[in-house]
């Protein structure tokens, strides 16, 4: 399985000194599974949960994981009613202009599905003149097709539902998106084994992103150092590689 490098082995953050918080307050979401979510015994599970807790370990730090509505997180941060919000939050420009964020802790590439019993695509722009392609219409992976993949025949669709709807009935021979959302779309048990990945992944930030880190405050550069350490010291003894394998049964790199 394909995992990204995310740290720099020749550039490791500082590690933390007498000034690192000795106790985190993370903010999260509960209805966004496998990242957050709530379990049958009512608690916070998932993998941005998981990793809040390893963060903490690390650190040797006591933590809290509180979790508030979507649409309220970075107010809350703002209100300091949490430290740090690790919530599969993105890194757009409105959002780096409330928070700051951390190295990323994974990437959110585009990838290519087609039917599991299709052949095998030559998933470049040279292989694909003859393919037809589905993709959500009015967005970075649509204006991405359309620069790269332009020789193909590239049909626009509401939304996922649709464009996955044509795929199955082979109104079209790939299927092109945002790759967590469609492999967590495949991992759906009543889809049986109908669909795989095709080629890629394609991780060009400018249109789909620099991936996702943990959002923290302006002001709060202590912090925001404290846990990219956290996050490299993890990474390199191979435990967010085991968080990735435990939530993510199809990969999306």
């Amino acid at each position: 399985m394909f995992l990204p490098s995310l740290f720099d082995p020749h550039n490791r953050p500082a590690a933390p000194g007498p000034d690192a918080p000795k106790q985190i307050r993370f903010l999260t979401s509960d209805d966004y599974p496998p990242f957050e979510f709530l379990n049958a015994d009512g608690a916070l599970a998932g993998f941005n949960i998981d990793l809040a807790r390893a963060i903490c370990t690390e650190l040797k730090a006591s933590c809290t994981i509180q979790p508030r509505r979507w649409d309220n997180l970075l107010d809350a941060l703002e209100a300091k009613e949490g430290d740090a919000i690790i919530a599969s939050l993105r890194e757009t420009p409105a959002n780096r202009a409330r928070v700051r964020f951390t190295a990323p802790y994974y990437l959110t590439p585009a990838r290519f599905v087609s039917l599991a019993r299709a052949k095998a695509f030559d998933a470049r722009p040279e292989g694909l003149r003859q393919a037809t392609i589905g993709v959500e219409s009015g967005g970075a992976h649509e204006a991405f097709l359309k620069v790269f993949f332009a020789r193909a025949t590239i049909r626009s669709f509401p939304d996922r539902a649709a464009m996955m709807a044509a795929l199955r009935d082979r109104s079209i021979d790939l299927a092109f998106g945002d790759a967590v959302s469609l492999a967590l779309w495949m991992n759906d048990p009543h889809l049986g084994d109908c669909c795989r990945f095709q080629g890629g992944p394609y991780l060009e930030p400018a249109f789909f992103g620099e991936g996702i880190g943990i959002a923290v405050r302006p002001d709060d550069a202590v912090l925001r150092r404290t846990l990219n350490w956290a996050l490299q010291s993890l990474d390199e003894r191979g435990a967010l590689t085991e968080l990735y394998l435990k939530y993510f049964p199809i990969g999306f790199y």
